[in-house]
């Protein structure tokens, strides 16, 4: 909520607006009956699922992270709130020390907005061509907390595999049989 107000006011938002949007975020609260029990809580992060509001005012946040000061080594690519990193390195030991500042940056910029990353979806990844026998495994962390090198991963419905789409054609090829019968 306060990363959100700091942001409209480095954006220079208009004042109106943005006590609009400073009247929407406070003083909000959840209420639960269950069986004759009532409790409420009082909610300081975050918006209704379904709010009208919760993807600007979420871009409106998450838009500062896109604008870090990565390193020429990486590519951000973000679509509502994922967010995936492409590291490329001349070896996978520079891979790994380029991928753990990156994700520094990132864990301060979630301490300095307040606001958090789920460790448990995060996967590593490793795509390389060299056939080589040099070690394959890549040891990334945030808040260190290791992320798990997968050897697959599914983002926005296509399912990645080292360049190879072996998985994806499976999966497509799968669901058309399906349809098919």
């Amino acid at each position: 909520m306060a990363g959100i107000l700091k942001r409209l006011r480095e954006a220079k938002c208009p004042r109106n607006l943005y006590y609009l949007v400073q009247d929407y975020l406070k003083e909000r609260e959840a209420f639960i009956t269950i069986n004759s029990y009532n409790m409420r809580k009082n909610i300081t992060r975050g918006c209704k699922q379904g709010s009208c509001c919760g993807p600007i005012l979420w871009n409106i946040q998450y838009d500062t992270v896109l604008n870090l000061k990565f390193t020429d080594h990486t590519r951000v690519v973000a679509f509502a709130d994922d967010l995936i990193l492409m590291i490329q390195a001349d070896s996978i030991s520079e891979a790994e020390n380029i991928s753990n500042v990156e994700m520094g940056k990132i864990a301060m910029w979630t301490k300095n907005n307040k606001t958090k990353f789920n460790e448990e979806k995060s996967k590593v990844m490793l795509m390389t061509r060299r056939k080589r026998k040099e070690q394959k495994e890549i040891l990334v962390y945030i808040n260190n907390k290791a992320i798990p090198q997968v050897q697959k991963f599914k983002y926005l419905g296509i399912i990645f595999d080292k360049l190879l789409f072996r998985e994806r054609l499976n999966y497509v090829a799968d669901k058309c049989e399906k349809l098919i019968f």
